[in-house]
This record gives C-alpha cells, sequence and structure tokens, in this order.
C-alpha cells in the first residue's frame, strides 16, 4: 500500500485503532497502553529525521513495558528498519555515498558480531563505556577550537565498527554514529538521509541474525510490531517537514545535546542494572 501524505497516514493509524478497540481483539493487549505507544511512537520518529539518530533511544524503554529486554531490542530493530526503509525513500537523492563507502562495511561487520553475541554477553558493561564516550568525544569536539582536539577521519571507520557493533548488541547504533558523521556532512538533509541509509545498513544485518535465535518470540508480537511500523512510518513524514523548517544551526546543537543526553541515560541505566548506584 502506498501513502502519499500524511491524511493517508493518519487514516491507516485509525484502522489499526479500530481493529485493537474490537471486542474480540486478544484479551492480553491493553488497548490504551498500545495507542500510547503509538503516539510517542509518532513523535519519536518525527524528532529522529533531523537529529539522524534517537528512535530505539527513545522506543527501547516503550517495548520493554511489552517484553523482555532481548526480545524488545529484537522488536525494536523492526520498527527501526521500517522507519529507516522510508526515511530513505524520500530522502535517498541527497545520499553521501562516499560516506557510506567510508563507513558501510565496518558498520556491518561489528553489526554481525554485536547481533551474534546479543543473546550471549551482559551488555551493560558495553552500554556503560559507550554512555562514558558520548559523553566525552562531544564535549572534545566543542572545544577543539582551543584544544586543537578533532576526531581523526581515519577514526571513522572506528566509529562505524563501534556503531554497528553497539547496534547489533544494543540497538543503541545512532548516537555513536552520528558523532563521527555529523562533522563530515555540513548539509543538514544530506546528513539526515545518510544517517538513514547506514542506519538501515545494520537493521538489515541484525534483524535476520536476530529471528535465528528468537524467531517465534518476536513473531508473537506481530500486533504491536505492525501497530509501532505504522506509527514509526507515520512520524517520518513529519520529520521531513521539520527537517526542511529548523535551521542548521540548531539541528547541529540539537544533535550534540542529544548525543550528551544520550551517554548520560546509557550510564545511568548500564551503572543501574550493574549495581553501581
Amino acid at each position: 500500500m502506498v501513502f502519499p501524505d500524511n491524511n493517508q497516514f493518519c487514516i491507516a493509524i485509525v484502522y489499526i485503532e479500530c481493529y485493537l478497540c474490537k471486542p474480540n481483539y486478544a484479551s492480553n493487549v491493553e488497548i490504551h497502553l498500545l495507542l500510547v505507544s503509538m503516539a510517542v511512537t509518532f513523535v519519536a520518529a518525527g524528532l529522529t529525521v533531523p537529529a539522524g539518530f534517537g528512535l530505539a533511544t527513545m522506543l527501547t524503554p516503550v517495548v520493554l513495558v511489552w517484553l523482555p529486554p532481548h526480545e524488545a531490542v529484537a522488536v525494536v530493530a523492526i520498527i527501526h528498519g521500517a522507519h529507516n526503509a522510508w526515511k530513505l525513500k524520500l530522502l535517498q537523492s541527497s545520499v553521501d555515498y562516499d560516506a557510506v563507502r567510508r563507513y558501510g562495511w565496518a558498520l556491518v561487520v561489528g553489526a554481525v558480531i554485536g547481533a551474534l553475541l546479543h543473546s550471549y554477553i551482559p551488555s551493560d558493561p558495553l552500554l556503560l563505556i559507550v554512555g562514558l564516550a558520548l559523553v566525552i568525544l562531544p564535549i572534545l569536539s566543542v572545544t577543539e577550537r582551543w584544544t586543537n582536539f578533532r576526531l581523526p577521519e581515519s577514526g571513522d571507520r572506528v566509529g562505524g565498527f563501534g556503531s554497528g557493533f553497539f547496534g547489533g548488541l544494543t540497538g543503541h547504533q545512532g548516537a555513536l554514529r552520528a558523532m563521527f558523521l555529523q562533522k563530515r556532512l555540513p548539509s543538514k538533509i544530506s546528513y539526515a538521509a545518510t544517517a538513514s541509509i547506514l542506519a538501515l545498513a545494520v537493521d538489515l544485518t541484525r534483524i535476520p541474525i536476530y529471528l535465528v535465535f528468537e524467531g517465534r518470540a518476536i513473531l508473537d508480537e506481530y500486533v504491536i510490531i505492525i501497530a509501532l511500523v505504522l506509527s514509526a512510518v507515520a512520524g517520518v513524514n513529519l520529520g521531513k517537514v521539520w527537517l526542511t523548517k529548523w535551521q542548521q544551526s540548531n539541528i547541529r546543537s540539537g544533535i550534540l545535546i542529544a548525543i550528551v543526553a544520550s551517554g548520560i541515560l546509557y550510564i545511568a541505566e548500564a551503572g543501574n542494572n550493574l549495581g553501581i548506584w
């Protein structure tokens, strides 16, 4: 089905809501909670178009209400993939393929390794490390004028590998990717388009691996997946409007603030799970 504008997206969501509200719908699904989850997903999906990342960070706590952690990461990956596929369709003419070639292979290798380890190793210590990096690196970037520090382009592949690895392991891929990517792509639309294809590469790599290990549990949640996928795809159209209206300087500042905020959230989450505080 093709949805050429926001109105038809909204109609599709109304259809889903009406279906979910039928009296014979499965009793284990709480309708109001699902509708709230759809609304949160819609807004989050819109915000992440100009930012180039953040959907998994905002959506994972929502899906954790429904599912245990490993299954939640897998379900979020499917929603994340649909969101990025639609975003790429809308912005594909602005993709910087030089950046894709520079990051892409390392990103995919990292995603394979991270997804394979997803079910076997605890993610909290690694999440703590990436959280610290996301707080420290933006501060160094902002102060580069008087510290003479600049993230070297030779580190792009390291950033790509790390982004893919954590994307496969925990679903938190975007903030680390944005730390390297947004410095190289001054055009806000090119940045958003390129971020979408890189994120989609990670999603298409990790989702089949998740399905091999947890396929039945994931497919059992098809109603939640369909509802949140529709909401995320609808949010892309809203985000495209914001992308064209917001100033480049405001987007860049917002990205840096969001990266640091993501790092603090990762540190808090990992520290709490590890019993540090």
